[in-house]
């Protein structure tokens, strides 16, 4: 009788070991945990970390073993979520999430989290693993993003607002003017007169403030030094920090060239200066750095960062109070202040943005409370600078003439006032609220028209359209842009034919600038445009 071999039993799956567990999950890129179900205060029972998260999170495996998974997460919202999960979880159903961690290092982190149940040799749920996926650089930038969008939308809005304070402004500086000098008003008078002018400059200077923000602000950009242009404001903005608090300064040596309006960044020099002064206390200190930095493509780069090249980079550090990240995520936004009411307009960091993005650069922020803060201007580097010529002064000639003038302007208060003044010096105006009707007017008109005054901005295509379409007709047309936005020159006019004239303006100024580009003179020096000493 032949003997039979009793079957083989199916051997059950062998337990791994910690070193092999270790060795299986320690090279992937993920952090991974591997936890008790059994529910603890706090989340799960750590039983083993693999390298990836011990270096993601700044702990050691030996201070994660035993702990709960919860303290590993900043926030612990998505507890309740798991505990019910937990009550019956399937093999392969898995539950993810996603939130900042706490980390031992003491930086944030934001992952993406899953919860996969892990069944033993008899398909019961005693184990859960969780991997974590750093995608804190995405989420920044995702951060930046909105930021950056939020601002837009904000300074389209601003933009808009400042246009029609313009036109009002426009309204009330000119008529100041006409009224001043009309002859037999008493000095009493004049004096009211002369507040009301005065009040009017001040609320420009506002306007300004909100254009700059818009990065739609008229600018006048030359090669200048920046160490210099430090320099040379160092002795007033001390003065400003005096006496409890100090001025130092760490200017780099070298190239230091930037195409910039010195006028804006001077502001801009002040405000920051001003900025850190109510962060610091008594004995604290403002620093002001130059030194050149290159940005290479391809690098991390935030959305805040500028594109590769050259930057001479100016930094503004206080060691005073410093802010949180809730406070730094609104900086930039117009009328966003820290301070009490009536101490400040929380215009004077939205200056800030609008003039460095205006000016091609870009500016970040670093700030600590209790240590203090750094702001960092990034503007591109001149390496060849050519010093730009300074304007001719000259003479203002006479200002009456007897041409023809189309008048575009959508304001009914301003036109009206424009046409009064050019009239009254001997022009003839004909004035339109539209491009459309400008183009009705200029064609029933039998004599051709000399000068038109139009804002590009407001009137857009159509406005350019109509432009060309009278310099085709009368190719000694001149045109002056008066905008409170900046208005590039218009192409395929000569430089002479044309000028820029920022509002709002004297009417001095607007006067000076219609004889001047009338007389073939063109505009103040190489600059196309017409200086608005309001």
């Amino acid at each position: 009788m032949k003997k039979t071999r009793p079957a083989r039993k199916t051997p059950r799956p062998a337990r791994l070991s910690a070193g092999l567990l270790a060795s299986a999950l320690g090279g992937l890129a993920e952090g991974v945990l591997i936890a008790d179900r059994l529910w603890q205060r706090d989340g799960l029972r750590i039983r083993f970390a693999n390298r990836s998260l011990c270096a993601m999170t700044g702990y050691s495996a030996e201070e994660l073993q035993g702990r709960p998974h919860g303290r590993l997460h900043a926030d612990h919202g998505h507890l309740a979520g798991l505990r019910r999960w937990l009550k019956q979880p399937a093999p392969g159903q898995q539950l993810t999430g996603e939130g900042y961690l706490s980390c031992g290092h003491g930086k944030r982190l934001y992952a993406i989290w899953t919860f996969t149940p892990v069944p033993d040799a008899r398909g019961r749920i005693t184990h859960v693993s969780i991997t974590y996926r750093d995608i804190t650089a995405q989420r920044l930038l995702q951060e930046e993003l909105v930021h950056a969008q939020r601002l837009d939308a904000v300074g389209r809005l601003a933009g808009g607002v400042a246009h029609d304070f313009n036109n009002l402004l426009s309204v009330i500086n000119g008529y100041c003017e006409i009224l001043r000098s009309r002859p037999g008003i008493g000095p009493h008078v004049a004096r009211e007169i002369g507040e009301i002018h005065r009040a009017g400059l001040h609320a420009a200077g506002l306007v300004r403030q909100l254009l700059a923000f818009s990065r739609r602000q008229a600018i006048d950009p030359k090669v200048v030094s920046l160490n210099q242009l430090v320099r040379e404001n160092a002795d007033i903005l001390a003065k400003l920090l005096q006496p409890e608090k100090t001025l130092v300064l760490a200017l780099q040596a070298g190239a230091d060239h930037v195409r910039i309006d010195a006028a804006q960044i001077q502001q801009v020099l002040l405000n920051l200066t001003l900025n850190a002064r109510d962060a610091l206390a008594p004995g604290g200190r403002v620093t002001l750095r130059t030194d050149t930095r290159e940005i290479k493509a391809g690098r991390n780069r935030r959305a805040t960062d500028a594109p590769p090249g050259s930057y001479v980079v100016l930094a503004v550090n206080d060691n005073g109070s410093g802010m949180d990240e809730e406070t730094q995520s609104h900086l930039f936004e117009p009328f966003f202040t820290t301070k009490e009411q009536g101490k400040g307009t929380g215009l004077g960091l939205a200056l800030v943005y609008g003039v460095v993005q205006q000016s091609g650069g870009c500016i970040q922020v670093q700030s600590t409370p209790g240590i203090g803060s750094t702001f960092e201007i990034f503007l591109p580097l001149v390496s060849d600078p050519v010093q730009d010529r300074p304007s001719p002064s000259t003479v203002l000639p006479s200002t009456h003439g007897h041409e023809t003038i189309l008048l575009v302007e959508e304001d009914a208060v301003v036109s009206k006032m424009v046409a009064g003044i050019l009239t009254a010096d001997g022009y003839r105006v004909l004035a339109a609220s539209s491009a459309a009707k400008a183009r009705l007017l200029a064609n029933r008109n039998r004599k051709p028209v000399d000068l038109i005054i139009i804002d590009p901005d407001r009137t857009g295509l159509a406005g350019e359209k109509i432009i060309r379409e009278l310099h085709a007709a009368q190719p000694r047309l001149r045109v002056l842009c008066a905008s409170g936005a900046e208005i590039a020159p218009l192409k395929n006019l000569p430089d002479k034919t044309q000028g820029f004239l920022p509002k709002p303006y004297a009417l001095s100024t607007l006067l000076h600038a219609v004889r001047s580009l009338l007389d073939g003179r063109g505009a103040d020096g190489d600059t196309g445009r017409f200086s608005c000493p309001l």
